[in-house]
């Protein structure tokens, strides 16, 4: 049990990295300090458990998978999609599973499961974790544009063309219409 314990905090403190690790595609655009890996995931689970809940699924485990999705990235980093070209990553399944060596079988399965779920892109909760990862890129890319960042309209084009589910759709139209700050003005007037 202590050997289990030992690999568990670690792995914590290995998944704590995402803080501290950079989505490296908004270095390219231009952003000086873009949001983290973490940062991403935040918003991309909140967002896998909205679509999921209006596209019929299980909002809970949409938000589970999205939240496990990028998390190979402190073995892997987060590589560009230019670098992509060039580099071949180890299947996140394969990352994941070195990850989750010397933690308890149950906490293990758990991981295991959820990233090969996202990876298989067959369950609905899949699908829409799926959609929620493009989304929060989208709306990131709106917020930096809206910011100054004039580099970030193919960040926005790939991830509108890469939505697959009518609620995802429907929100990227909508977030596209919409100004990042329109909720505060109609908070501000009661609406």
């Amino acid at each position: 049990m202590t050997g289990d314990m030992t690999g568990l905090a670690g792995l914590l403190y290995e998944f704590g990295l995402l803080k501290r690790y950079k989505r490296t595609g908004w270095l390219v655009a231009g952003v000086r300090d873009p949001e983290s890996v973490a940062e991403h995931s935040f918003r991309a689970a909140i967002i896998a458990a909205v679509i999921a809940r209006l596209e019929g699924g299980d909002p809970q485990r949409a938000a589970f998978m999205a939240l496990f999705h990028d998390t190979q990235e402190t073995r892997i980093t987060d590589i560009p999609y230019i670098g992509k070209r060039y580099l071949k990553a180890a299947p996140n399944e394969a990352v994941t599973a070195d990850q989750v060596r010397g933690v308890s079988e149950p906490v293990a399965d758990m991981v295991r499961d959820a990233v090969a779920e996202y990876e298989e892109k067959e369950s609905v909760e899949a699908v829409c974790a799926r959609d929620a990862d493009k989304l929060e890129c989208l709306i990131q890319a709106v917020e930096y544009r809206e910011q100054g960042h004039q580099n970030v309209q193919g960040w926005i084009d790939s991830s509108l063309a890469a939505l697959t589910t009518p609620t995802g759709k429907r929100l990227a139209e909508e977030a596209l219409r919409t100004g990042t700050l329109d909720w505060v003005t109609r908070v501000l007037n009661g609406d």
